[in-house]
């Protein structure tokens, strides 16, 4: 396909320039005025129109297809979220209008949102209470560690040691850096964090261990089943527990995490409450603490008067701040709250059922093609699995793409060897799975039978395979709009 720019003929355009236009130059300052006129592509409305109807085509969706990721929770969105998120008493709301005193009355159906979202929350998580401000699920990261954080300088500690499992998430090391901590390596043990090689680190770094980030189910889809052990382990130094929430999913309505002893968790509210992440947003990442950290939570608030009314409370002088602006991404909370009252909380478990169900599937019908590590024990949500020997993790899911299925997460978790990671959700049907299997097992034998076909894919796309050393050495990121390249 070609660019818009390579369709661009000297004379052509789809538009007239306004007659107010030099008059609403005139207002901009001198500063600001471009000197040249931009290059821009010369075409005709139809061109244009063409163009980006074609590119529209070519875009992989949820809606569309099929996507066996794993730790990413690609679920499909449901289309009356959208429609209530779209409402002009939510979506036309400028964030600045409930800190106004004549705006509060304006504001009052978007605080209750917020503040039943949390109560939500509270009752799928056990914890005490949430804040929405966190964009994202790594910014979510980086608030709970700045609350382990606070927690110990508030006793007077300077710790500086966050454990991190050797099969966490790679944001859990990258957050817990973010926020000042020195991150120590946890091995596993049969796929779970090994609870003797945790007090093995404790007993070494003793004092100055500030707290463990993991997830349970973990990331190889398995419970962490060492789990007591490891939260009386934590206990003995005060340090803190932290959930790392994107495997929600399995555990709707079957785990507490702060009945379990987690002091922290932050929810992908963008995966596992019905609005898919990717593409740069919008996500939310809220965070709920236990008792221990409430009043370290960011500011503001929203709480509710004796009178009914909602408010946002600026109150809380041990506060770590401002993590986000406004109060996060509310279209994405109204979405959530939206999603859990319709599910309500036999829906919610169900979805975790089922997304538990459609990954065993998965895993049992793909035992016989592809190596599968643990597969004597039932898998939660997503499971993994290596690639059979003499083939590629990577020319399997290139391969994918050629059938019409989105790459599965690849070489991940790096304690599996020629790693393939699958997480079919609740929201797919058998159909779509047995396609899947199918198609995997097309391509196995494929390889088997002609190796050098499967390196070659995809061959079907606009775009074939790149050389991966050149193209991270040298990305082309500007347009050569002479050349139309």
């Amino acid at each position: 396909m070609k660019t818009i720019f390579a369709k661009s003929v000297p004379g052509r355009r789809a538009w007239e320039i306004d007659s107010d236009a030099p008059k609403a130059a005139r207002m901009l300052p001198a500063g600001l005025l471009r000197k040249d006129p931009p290059r821009l592509p010369e075409c005709s409305e139809l061109d244009v129109v063409r163009h980006f109807t074609g590119l529209s085509k070519l875009n992989y969706s949820v809606d569309a297809n099929f996507y066996p990721l794993g730790s990413c929770t690609m679920k499909y969105n449901p289309k009356f979220t959208e429609y209530v998120a779209a409402l002009p008493g939510f979506s036309r709301l400028h964030p600045l209008l409930a800190q106004l005193s004549r705006g509060a009355a304006c504001t009052q159906g978007a605080l209750q949102c917020l503040y039943e979202a949390e109560r939500w929350l509270c009752e799928l998580t056990g914890m005490k209470a949430f804040t929405f401000q966190p964009m994202a699920g790594a910014n979510g990261e980086f608030t709970g560690v700045k609350l382990i954080a606070a927690y110990h300088k508030a006793k007077g500690r300077n710790r500086k040691k966050m454990l991190i499992p050797d099969a966490a998430h790679g944001t859990n090391p990258a957050s817990a850096a973010l926020a000042g901590f020195e991150t120590v390596n946890i091995e596993s043990r049969d796929g779970m964090v090994d609870p003797d090689a945790l007090a093995a680190a404790i007993a070494e770094h003793g004092e100055d261990v500030a707290g463990l980030m993991m997830t349970c189910p973990n990331t190889l889809g398995l419970m962490e089943l060492y789990l007591p052990r490891i939260v009386e382990e934590l206990r003995k130094v005060d340090a803190l527990l932290y959930y790392d929430g994107a495997n929600m999913n399995a555990i709707m309505g079957k785990m507490r995490v702060g009945d379990v002893g987690f002091d922290v968790v932050h929810l992908n509210v963008h995966k596992t409450l019905g609005t898919p992440h990717g593409g740069g947003g919008p996500g939310a990442g809220p965070v709920g603490v236990g008792e221990r950290l409430l009043p370290f939570l960011p500011v503001p608030r929203v709480a509710l008067r004796e009178d009914g009314s909602y408010y946002l409370d600026y109150n809380l002088p041990r506060s770590i701040g401002y993590m986000g602006p406004f109060y996060g991404s509310f279209g994405v909370v109204v979405k959530a709250l939206a999603y859990m009252l319709r599910l309500g909380g036999e829906g919610l478990t169900r979805a975790s059922e089922y997304a538990v169900l459609n990954a065993n599937y998965l895993k049992k019908r793909l035992e016989d093609v592809l190596d599968v590590p643990f597969a004597d024990r039932l898998c939660a949500h997503e499971f993994v699995a290596s690639a059979p020997e003499g083939t590629r993790a990577l020319d399997i899911a290139k391969a994918l793409l050629d059938r019409g299925f989105h790459a599965p997460t690849i070489y991940f978790p790096l304690i599996v060897k020629e790693c393939l990671m699958a997480e079919p959700t609740e929201t797919e049907s058998k159909e779509t799975l047995d396609a899947y299997v199918d198609a995997l097992h097309e391509i196995i034998a494929q390889g088997k039978a002609d190796p050098q076909s499967l390196a070659d894919a995809p061959v079907g796309l606009p775009v074939r395979r790149l050389d991966e050393t050149t193209a991270a050495r040298q990305m082309v990121l500007t347009e050569d709009m002479e050349q139309g390249r």
